[in-house]
């Protein structure tokens, strides 16, 4: 049994932080190689021998190569500034959000016991003094700001890799289809590796920082680092809905106007909506995913380590194995790097159905490997048998079973991805179904669409299921924790593969923009359809690993808050839960009516201009660009306010009301419901975006029967897509960040609401 020692552990979790930081580097000095300017030079040499492509690209719909060029760079700094601007101007309303809740969560968690400065007796520990709850409170409010702050730089980080390959992947798309496929990959590896390296330093760095005030007392040490997932799942919801409302509203409004009413293609120029459109797959899709997925990460450790804190782990202080879930995470990263090899320089792609199948490869090697990696931590880190805490009692587990926690959570992730894919890519029966159903129109294909949505629930929640039986069983509720970690250990793949696909979508936009010759479009668009289904594997990871990670804050959150059994038949506990269940509703409701009304705005300003604007249609007006941005950047500042507040008061309010049962009635009642409408609405939406994309593409005979861009069956399509729009890009997942933020929260705040909550029972 080799045990890692201490030094060697504080060595390599920031050691594998930084490799993974330098290699995000790489990539993204790899990717700035391809240069965007109009005095690029060009021979036409490519590996020595003159390329056709580029010969005949001198005439490029009869401009000349310089001048498409410039006119990329062009469409690039607008999106780029677009979406830099909304960012700040959501940063500057988050900032003041960040103070007033880290104010709350200080005054709420120092009145525990009265501001005090004494020592307290360990809540576990027994016979030991833990540091005063006043330190508590303000360790917890610093990890909170400090997890905000690495949540808003993940999305920020993010959104600026994306704006600066956009154009790349358009420009290297001349060069054929693997060349473009490679410069997206690269892009969306280096978000990957900055969020996932920089989420591990930043906790890492801390924990040991705090480690100097609390010495040996870890379990208010851990206890405070709670605060870090919170402080970045709350970010994460305001970047996902304001993202998601942003992005939607301009697609909805640019494609009712654009492709139903005036008949243009998508992305074209004379499309007023056209730049706020993929300003917003740059804030919703990257920003958004990005800061929700580092949420994820951040809240899992948390958990994990909160429940080691108060087992056999914190009470020896072993240090190695109280690190295990970091341990974990930097493996992952290392693990990513050999998988990232395979799609961008072992296997070449040259042909457009190659694509879907490379990026499946990713999940699928990474996934592989990972479970090795897990085994060989499980074995070094953990001692061969150890105590876990379980509900008050304690479970001696084994080395092995963690292994088995880990790795099923992992696997779980896979399924999930699998099965997501298989019903939104355009390659398999349920999506040409749903084309199929256009023939009769809207209505049908509607209906096709949410039947769709519905079923693709049935085997993700049954994967789930299983890796929450399985690892309770073994490890109690810190197998829980681990295996949501598990699920997340590829994070740096994950992330790629999601951000791959926004990446392509704006290439695609930039090239219809541009005026690029018609097979440069169709190779972007083959990458932007492997980029939805893509989008859709990760939005069915973050939604399977936030059902894992909020059930780990629940088990962590019931053993803080001092509650022996929750009990479904006390009405306390009843009442709690039915409330919970409508929770995800009302979110939804609140977020799909904002992209509503936002895009009804967008709609009237488009027909107006088209109206208005001399010689708009005929291609000599120029678009005012700069008001449809405006219109998407004022509605989706103004929206996100309810759907976060509802988020955020909910907990506060079932908490300090009526107090820690009816809470935990809420949130399992939130955790069960919300992944049900999560998976399905992110399903059905993407769904019905590739439904019209197979239809457009015309690949197969199916695909022709049902008509060119236009027909009746089109249309059709075409309303589909924008019904699923804020469906799958602003409730579905959005409801993610519902449930683990509302119990992370929840966790946070237990002991405020263990010592004072439950007014109104008290009352009567």
């Amino acid at each position: 049994m080799g045990e890692l020692s201490e030094g060697l552990t504080q060595v390599l979790i920031p050691v594998a932080a930084l490799i993974g930081i330098g290699f995000a580097l790489l990539q993204w000095f790899l990717v700035s190689k391809v240069r965007v300017s109009a005095v690029a030079d060009y021979n036409g040499r490519d590996n020595g021998h003159k390329s056709s492509l580029l010969g005949d690209a001198e005439l490029e719909t009869g401009v000349r190569v310089p001048e498409v060029t410039a006119k990329c760079a062009e469409i690039q700094h607008a999106i780029s500034v677009g979406a830099t601007s909304f960012l700040f101007t959501e940063y500057r309303y988050l900032t003041i959000f960040m103070g007033v809740f880290g104010v709350i969560i200080f005054l709420f968690l120092g009145s525990v016991k009265g501001f005090s400065t004494k020592s307290e007796p360990c809540t576990y520990n027994e016979g030991n003094l833990c540091k005063p709850a006043l330190a508590n409170a303000v360790f917890s409010t610093i990890a909170f700001l400090l997890g905000a702050l690495t949540s808003v730089l993940s999305g920020f980080l993010g959104m600026k890799i994306a704006t600066y390959a956009n154009a790349r992947t358009t420009l290297e798309a001349r060069k054929g289809i693997g060349k473009a496929f490679v410069i997206a990959f690269r892009s969306g590896a280096v978000m990957g590796f900055l969020l996932a390296a920089n989420g591990l330093l930043v906790l890492y760095v801390a924990i040991n920082l705090f480690k100097l005030y609390y010495g040996d007392d870890w379990e208010g040490l851990y206890e405070s680092i709670t605060g870090y997932g919170l402080g970045g799942s709350s970010m994460a919801l305001f970047g996902r809905v304001g993202g998601g409302i942003y992005t939607k509203a301009a697609d909805v409004g640019a494609d009712l106007v654009g492709k139903v009413e005036q008949n243009i293609p998508e992305d074209d120029p004379r499309n007023p909506a056209v730049i706020a459109d993929n300003v917003g797959d740059n804030v919703g899709d990257i920003a958004g995913m990005g800061s929700d997925l580092f949420g994820s990460y951040a809240e899992s450790s948390c958990a994990a380590l909160f429940v080691a804190s108060i087992s056999s782990f914190g009470l020896n202080h072993d240090y190695t194995a109280m690190s295990y879930p970091l341990i974990i995470s930097s493996m992952g990263i290392v693990i990513c790097m050999i998988t990232t090899f395979f799609a961008t320089d072992i296997f070449e792609i040259k042909y457009e159905n190659q694509i879907e199948p490379s990026l499946k490869r990713q999940l699928l090697i990474s996934t592989v490997l990972m479970t090795v990696g897990i085994a060989i931590v499980s074995f070094f880190a953990l001692p061969s048998e150890f105590t876990l805490y379980n509900f008050g009692g304690s479970k001696v587990v084994k080395n092995w079973h963690l292994f088995f926690c880990v790795a099923i959570g992992l696997w779980a992730g896979l399924v999930i991805g699998y099965i997501t894919e298989y019903f939104t890519s355009n390659a398999y029966s349920p999506v040409q179904d749903v084309a199929d159903s256009c023939r009769t129109g809207a209505a049908t294909n509607v209906i096709f669409g949410l039947a769709l949505g519905y079923k693709s629930v049935i085997i993700p929640i049954f994967a789930i299921a299983v890796a929450i039986y399985v690892s309770f069983s073994l490890a109690a509720m810190y197998g829980i924790a681990v295996a949501a970690l598990g699920m997340l250990s590829t994070i740096a793949t994950g992330l790629a593969i999601d951000a791959y696909g926004p990446i392509s979508d704006n290439a695609g936009g930039i090239a219809e923009m541009a005026g690029l010759r018609h097979e440069i479009r169709e190779r972007t668009d083959a990458l932007d359809a492997a980029g939805n289904t893509t989008a859709a594997i990760g939005k069915g990871f973050a939604i399977g690993s936030a059902a894992l990670v909020s059930l780990a804050l629940f088990g962590a959150y019931v053993s803080r808050a001092g509650i022996k059994t929750v009990n479904v038949m006390t009405p306390k506990v009843f009442i709690g839960l039915i409330v919970g269940a409508m929770l995800p509703y009302w979110f939804s409701a609140m977020t799909m009516k904002s992209v509503g009304s936002a895009a009804l705005k967008m709609v009237e300003e488009v027909r107006r201009q088209f109206n208005t604007i001399p010689g708009l249609l005929e291609g000599t007006g120029k678009p005012d660009y700069a008001n449809c941005v405006k219109i998407s950047t004022d509605a989706s500042l103004k929206e996100m306010i309810p759907p976060g507040a509802l988020v955020l008061l909910a907990p506060l309010i079932a908490g300090t009301l009526f107090g820690v049962e009816t809470l935990a009635g809420v949130l399992a009642g939130s955790l069960v419901s919300g992944v049900q409408v999560a998976i399905s609405a992110s399903n059905t939406g993407g769904a019905w975006d590739n439904a019209k994309k197979y239809i457009e593409a015309g690949i197969t005979e199916h695909a022709v029967s049902l008509g060119p861009k236009g027909s009746d069956a089109h249309k059709a399509a075409v309303i589909g897509d924008t019904v699923g729009d804020p469906l799958k890009d602003t409730s579905g997942p959005s409801l993610n960040i519902l449930i683990k933020l509302m119990a992370v929260e929840s966790l946070v705040f237990a002991p405020f609401f263990a010592a004072h909550g439950g007014l109104i029972f008290k009352l009567f």
